[in-house]
């Protein structure tokens, strides 16, 4: 079935579909698709189920008549877009942005409207050119389910000098992560290679022999009964690098099902609901200025979602006398909270 021009098909489930997942049984069935490209049709509504829209986590019934239009993608641009964004700090040659979770950093396959260079150019007006044309401005980026700040460029020339930066490792990267179970000792290095996980396309492994160098250092902010509150300094900029890591060594970050974290928390006496996203938040970010050479460096405070949670698990634990409660939590997270 071809992507472009406009096509469409009809499939009939058989007795051995049963129970099947609609999008993987879309990807076995209509091959010539990307799971990515089936997972956004189902999205858009071109996939029914008995004539009508249904979730990708249908699960499919013998005897179902499942359609699928495939509509040609409209070209991808970054176009300005009147979005919510936090900026924490501007200068005539960046700007430090407070990405919040949920946002794709620019335009892909399966977004092309919604993402922060949209709406930084809605704000903006004119950014780097360096990156391309669907990623102005950007000199990195993060997972779209991780908040946190993030630096982005206005012109070439502190493009390139930032970029630089980058990647002669000299950008100070710290990270909080809520990660479960008890760690070990109070801080380490996680040095394992990582690589894409053959398994699954999605995720990335350090649990191969293979795959390029990486390096996480932690400390333990708080010990929260049965998880820990770390701080994680990057010292390489790897693909899910911190998730990857934590998992590798059996620490899964919250909320993070795809590197294999339980679907909630046990804290005290309450189980607490899954997160709605990865506890992962990008709370510090420092460089030379690209003009000037003098140390920058910005905190972005932890999002209210976050704080939240971490309310919850507090509330839980302050009726447990055996385990710390509200005061440490509060403690352990003042210099990431902010003065708002």
């Amino acid at each position: 079935m071809p992507d472009n021009p406009a096509s469409r098909q009809k499939l009939t489930s058989a007795s051995g579909d049963a129970g099947r997942r609609l999008d993987l049984f879309l990807a076995q069935r209509v091959p010539e698709l990307s799971r990515t490209r089936i997972q956004e049709l189902i999205r858009e509504g071109n996939v029914r189920v008995d004539g009508s829209t249904a979730r990708a986590s249908h699960r499919i019934a013998a005897g179902e008549t499942i359609e699928v239009e495939v509509l040609p993608r409209p070209a991808l641009v970054a176009a300005p877009e009147d979005l919510p964004l936090e900026l924490l700090l501007v200068d005539d040659d960046f700007v430090i942005v407070n990405k919040p979770a949920g946002m794709v950093v620019h335009a892909g396959a399966g977004h092309a409207r919604g993402t922060l260079v949209n709406a930084l150019l809605h704000r903006l007006g004119k950014l780097s050119g360096a990156g391309g044309s669907l990623r102005p401005g950007i000199v990195h980026r993060l997972d779209k389910e991780t908040s946190g700040a993030l630096v982005v460029a206005r012109n070439d020339k502190a493009h390139e000098n930032i970029a630089e930066q980058f990647r002669s490792r000299n950008v100070r990267k710290i990270y909080l992560a809520l990660v479960h179970g008890k760690m070990p000792r109070d801080s380490g290095t996680i040095a394992l290679p990582i690589s894409r996980d053959p398994q699954r396309r999605t995720r990335m492994t350090a649990r191969a022999s293979k795959g390029r160098h990486a390096r996480t250092d932690w400390r333990v902010i708080a010990r929260l009964h049965r998880c820990t509150l770390v701080e994680a300094v990057l010292h390489t900029g790897r693909t899910h690098q911190i998730r990857a890591h934590f998992a590798a060594i059996g620490h899964p970050v919250v909320g993070d099902t795809l590197y294999g974290a339980p679907r909630g928390l046990r804290a005290g006496a309450r189980n607490i609901p899954l997160l709605e996203r990865n506890f992962l938040h990008a709370a510090l970010i420092g460089f030379s200025h690209p003009s000037t050479g003098a140390y920058v460096e910005v905190r972005a405070p932890l999002p209210g979602d976050l704080r939240v949670y971490f309310e919850q698990i507090a509330a839980s634990l302050g009726r447990d006398k055996t385990e710390p409660g509200k005061t440490q939590i509060d403690a352990a997270l003042t210099p990431y909270i902010g003065s708002s």
